[in-house]
């Protein structure tokens, strides 16, 4: 068994660090909100008070944050990771960034002799706690193949989807679709409910038929059909609003840089926006559900 370090104990962070410790590994974290250290804490990871503890002795390191801002951040400067990492410390960050801070985060690690593997995940806080997530992997195989053995413990799947930023490119298209599709299941959800559809009936036809998606079997936007939505806890969030927004405009950015038309994820953009502007930036992706009900009410929904 390895020791870890952590750096990011968030809503993704803690499950997944628990899940290492879980396996077997000694897992060192470190965030800057005592909050979040005491949730990981309680899973059995070791909290400690700097990034230059998490690393001491660690033979891996994994990053989990919000920003692409903080990623850099956190890599750089004389309290960061490649100021205090071993030489021979396997560097993976599991954060959605932009393709281009990726590559500053491989070309940097190579250049102060670190491996660094992009290892960005699929499957929200769900999988998280299930230890079922998806991982994309990007770097030179050797160093993928050393990843996989670090990330099995919290993973359903692991993909080596190709060399540098191969797995975080896969990852910006893959939350692309599903921003877009939650959108289909929000709209479906209030027009099954207007022509007087029970939810529980028409959630299980779309299950068994062409409108079935992950979205729709995990987040599906009423109260009391699958115990993982937020709808079932007043859209407190699962997947921020802020996040998604975020993970949205990377995707929009890339499809503006490669010459792609991506008129629905715009359109998804464009909703995500208007809940920042109106103040629900914390509350869950799935509140744009909002936008598609005739008098913007939700069931499950306070309003606030």
């Amino acid at each position: 068994m390895s020791t870890i370090a952590w750096i990011g104990l968030g809503h993704m962070g803690a499950p997944m660090s628990g899940n290492l410790v879980a396996a077997g590994h000694t897992v060192r974290g470190y965030d800057i909100s005592e909050e979040c250290a005491a949730v990981a804490a309680a899973r059995g990871v070791t909290t400690v008070g700097s990034i230059a503890e998490a690393l001491e002795g660690a033979e891996a390191c994994f990053t989990s944050l919000p920003m692409p801002q903080h990623v850099r951040s956190v890599y750089d400067g004389p309290d960061g990771i490649w100021a205090h990492a071993a030489a021979g410390t396997l560097l993976m960050d599991t954060s959605t960034v932009d393709v281009a801070t990726s590559r500053w985060c491989h070309d940097e690690s190579t250049a102060r002799g670190f491996t660094f593997v992009d290892s960005p995940v699929s499957g929200g806080t769900a999988g998280a706690e299930a230890h079922s997530l998806a991982f994309m992997l990007g770097g030179a195989a050797d160093d993928v193949e050393r990843a996989r053995g670090y990330v099995a413990p919290m993973a359903g799947n692991v993909i080596a989807c190709g060399e540098a930023t191969a797995g975080i490119a896969a990852k910006l298209v893959n939350n692309m679709m599903l921003f877009i599709s939650t959108m289909a299941v929000a709209e479906g959800s209030q027009l099954a409910e207007q022509l007087g559809l029970d939810h529980a009936v028409f959630w299980n036809v779309a299950n068994a038929a062409s409108g079935q998606s992950w979205a729709q079997r995990t987040w599906y936007p009423v109260p009391d059909i699958v115990p993982t939505a937020a709808a079932n806890h007043d859209f407190d969030a699962t997947f921020s609003v802020d996040l998604a927004r975020k993970d949205c405009a990377l995707a929009v950015q890339a499809g503006d840089t490669t010459g792609v038309h991506l008129p629905a994820a715009k359109l998804a953009l464009g909703q995500l926006d208007e809940l920042v502007s109106e103040g629900f930036g914390g509350k869950d992706c799935t509140l744009v559900t909002k936008f598609a009900s005739p008098d913007g009410t939700l069931r499950g929904w306070s309003g606030h």
